[in-house]
């Protein structure tokens, strides 16, 4: 198979098998900041409809208005690679990659990669799993595998944060921030990459460490 080379843009994050966790970078990385590469949040979290299950969120090109979003699309010199450490040592044992084509998105593993760190290429060994892109203002299309579920599309930008009291506790102008305080990023959306994988298919170890990454095909 043809090597596909791939630039990271970058967004890590340790998570736990349990629970849940999240980190955010909206307009924080100059480089790729309005980029159809731009990572704005990532999730990692026990399904709450099967406890042995994880899923994995990884949300791009943040704060779209209505208008922008009906025409955002993936790109498909792009992929969003989920990484999943579960010996300890902060590389990645496992990926699941998703890359999108002809208005799908197809998503293999979880495998493990022939190379580690910043350069990637596709790993078919894993299989797919595929699903019709879901488009602006529809209901969510998901496809299913190998005990996986994935979706991809547009949504409400999940991520709650009052950047103007942040400012002013910054200023020294407020202490804390108000309950429920106000959301910045109310009516802006994300596009949106969900996959839920069987915690069987992750390894044994009782802590994971996950992080995500964009790449772009060179």
């Amino acid at each position: 198979m043809k090597k596909k080379n791939l630039l990271l843009t970058a967004l890590a994050l340790l998570a736990t098998a349990v629970g849940i966790v999240w980190a955010a970078d909206h307009i924080d990385a100059p480089a790729v900041t309005s980029t159809t590469s731009d990572i704005t949040d990532y999730y990692a979290f026990q399904s709450p409809d099967n406890p042995d299950n994880m899923v994995f969120v990884a949300n791009l090109r943040g704060l779209m208005d209505p208008a922008a979003t009906a025409n955002a699309r993936f790109d498909e010199q792009v992929m969003v690679e989920f990484n999943i450490d579960n010996t300890g040592d902060a590389v990645e044992d496992l990926v699941i990659q998703a890359t999108f084509r002809d208005g799908k998105v197809q998503v293999y593993g979880p495998v493990m990669p022939m190379e580690t760190g910043l350069i990637s290429q596709v790993e078919p060994d894993g299989g797919r799993v595929e699903a019709e892109i879901t488009q602006y203002n529809e209901s969510a299309i998901t496809g299913a595998g190998k005990g996986m579920k994935v979706f991809a599309g547009p949504r409400d930008d999940p991520f709650f944060f009052d950047f103007a009291q942040y400012s002013e506790i910054i200023a020294g102008n407020a202490t804390s921030f108000n309950d429920p305080g106000s959301d910045t990023f109310a009516g802006t959306n994300v596009l949106s990459v969900v996959v839920e994988v069987p915690k069987s298919m992750l390894g044994s170890a009782a802590t994971l460490n996950t992080w995500v990454e964009s790449k772009r095909k060179i």
